[in-house]
Parts: C-alpha cells; sequence; structure tokens
C-alpha cells in the first residue's frame, strides 16, 4: 500500500487515469521478466511517447509472449523512481537526471540499455515579450515545467548556475508539456523551457498558434555549467524547422536514456535490446528526431548508470564493446 500512496502521491491530477491502471499491473516486486513490459515515457505530445511506443512496437512484433505497453508520465524524475519501484520496466530518462540518481544512495538498482537522442534546452517565448536571451527571463512570466520531470531538473540547473530562484519570476508555472503552449499563446506566460529532441509538436504549436521565438541560450554561466557536468554538452537547434524561426539557436543539452532495473531478466534484456539495433531503421523512421541515430554513440553518450548485463552481452556479441 506504502508504493501505490507514493504513486499517487507523485502523479500529476491529468496523468493519473491513464497511469493507474498501468502502475498496478507492473507492480511486482520483482520487476520485468517474460509476459507485460510497461515503458514509462512522458507528455503524449514529445518525443519520449514516441520512444516508449516505438520500442513497444518492435518488440510486440519482434518477441513471441511478450506484451508491451507505454504510459504518458510526468517524465524523467517520475519514470526513475517507478523503475526503481518496480512500478515500470523500463522508463525513458534525461541523462542528467541518470547522472544524479547514480550518485545518490537509493537508486544502485538501476541500469541503462541505450540512450536515444538528443535533447537541448529550449526556450520558447512569445515574440512581443522582447525575450531574446536567457538573462531576460528574469522578472518575467515563465513556465518551468511541472515537477517530476526533466525539463524542470535542467531548469533548476539552470536556475542555480544564474542565481536565481522561483522568486525572481513574476510569475512561476508547473504546466506539463502537453499545456505550455497553448498557455504561451492566451498570454498566461511569456515564456515555456522544453528539454525536447527536435523537431517537437509542442514547440510547433507555440510557434503555429502565436508569434514565438526560439531563445538563444548562452554565456559564460552556461559555459561554467557544461563545464563541470559531463552529461551536458553545446547542441544547435536548427533553423527552419519552426515558422518563423529561421536562424539556427545555440543551446546546450542532454541525452534521453532507456533504464530498466538490475533484476530484469538478463535474456530479456538482451532481447529489447537485440531487436531495437536490428531494427533501427525501422526505429529511425519513427521521428524525424531519430533519423541520426548511431549505434556506436547510442552505448557511449550519455549512459552514467551501468549498462545492464543482458544488454551489455548483446553489444559484445556484435562488437560495439
Amino acid at each position: 500500500m506504502k508504493r501505490m500512496s507514493d504513486f499517487f502521491r507523485r502523479c500529476k491530477p491529468s496523468l493519473l487515469a491513464t497511469m493507474v491502471a498501468a502502475a498496478i499491473a507492473a507492480s511486482s516486486p520483482t520487476g520485468a521478466s517474460a509476459g507485460d513490459l510497461v515503458v514509462g515515457t512522458g507528455s503524449i505530445y514529445g518525443v519520449y511517447f514516441q520512444a516508449g511506443r516505438g520500442i513497444c512496437e518492435l518488440v510486440n512484433r519482434k518477441l513471441d509472449d511478450v506484451k508491451c505497453s507505454t504510459v504518458p508520465t510526468a517524465g524523467s524524475m517520475f519514470n526513475m523512481d517507478s523503475v526503481r519501484d518496480h512500478s515500470f520496466d523500463l522508463g525513458i530518462v534525461q541523462s542528467d537526471v541518470q547522472y544524479r540518481a547514480h550518485k545518490d544512495s537509493g537508486y544502485e538498482n538501476l541500469r541503462t540499455l541505450f540512450s536515444v537522442h538528443g535533447e537541448p534546452f529550449t526556450v520558447v517565448a512569445r515574440r512581443d515579450s522582447g525575450i531574446r536571451s536567457l538573462s531576460d527571463l528574469e522578472g518575467r512570466r515563465v513556465n518551468l515545467g511541472n515537477p517530476g520531470s526533466g525539463q524542470r531538473a535542467t531548469m533548476d540547473m539552470v536556475m542555480a548556475a544564474m542565481g536565481w530562484t522561483p522568486a525572481s519570476f513574476a510569475l512561476v508555472g508547473d504546466l506539463p508539456a502537453a499545456q505550455q503552449s497553448s498557455a504561451l499563446c492566451r498570454g498566461e506566460i511569456e515564456a515555456m523551457v522544453y528539454v525536447v529532441g527536435h523537431p517537437n509538436m509542442s514547440v510547433a504549436g507555440a510557434t503555429d498558434m502565436c508569434d514565438s521565438v526560439i531563445v538563444d541560450i548562452q554565456g559564460p554561466q552556461i559555459d561554467q555549467l557544461i563545464a563541470l557536468n559531463p552529461f551536458y554538452s553545446y547542441m544547435t537547434i536548427p533553423g527552419g524547422l519552426y515558422k518563423g524561426n529561421a536562424r539556427h539557436v545555440r543551446t546546450f543539452g542532454v541525452r534521453a536514456t532507456v533504464m530498466v532495473s538490475e533484476n530484469m531478466d538478463d535474456a530479456l534484456a538482451y532481447e529489447i535490446v537485440r531487436v531495437v539495433f536490428e531494427n533501427l531503421d525501422e526505429f529511425r523512421r519513427i521521428s524525424p528526431v531519430f533519423k541520426d541515430l548511431d549505434p556506436e554513440r547510442m552505448i557511449k553518450e550519455g549512459l552514467t548508470a551501468p549498462l545492464h548485463a543482458g544488454a551489455a552481452r548483446y553489444f559484445r556479441e556484435v562488437g560495439l564493446m
């Protein structure tokens, strides 16, 4: 009962109905085995949901006697906690969230399978707000992201680097990704924060529905943030992906990773990795975000927790390790 009460307390109300059934089905004390798999993803408008759906589609078609399903969630931190607690079998987690968890006690049972795409830290602002740089956010109405999401965790790091607290803003929003673009265009907030692969439906919604700009994220504080944290790297959001945003945008970012518990059966972890890597061309076609996925980078970048033994065995067999 304690696990389920903790589960309900961490849920956003809008997500609760979709998550209860999956949590109950996946709450066995030993984690995944041959049978049902539940993947914790993110907003249905985000790339995490597409990544989880792509994994499940391959597993369901390529593996006998395994049924895989995806669940929309609050994001990385929720997924990580749920994998740790055996509520979910797999979780999509930002590399920075994974790094901090691996350094903390209580997360020793977490393992990685592989990383997926890069995720630039993205700030979208109404053009009429005049926000054109990171420092311009101070004193403005900003959606920082819902608690439990990777974007909120990254924004907390940015705020610390800038010497900000929530009191530094005129208004602090904690809307999930699915709601922030409409709030921006209604004028309830002046800027929204997202850590996501591009192109992205939520960002496109903001640029399509109202005149919005993607803001450069750079400066000495960001340089220091990247230098001190190995899970961050400089990234560029290409120009022309979104209406009214023709120029390239300089920022930094993380990578999305697929996490499981060390208790997952070695053979099952091996098979999940095998069906993804043997059908990587098919996986790349799920979203433009995945088009440049490279097997060597997928097993090296963003993985700060140990590889699961089953995943490591597959990578050794195919010569990637």
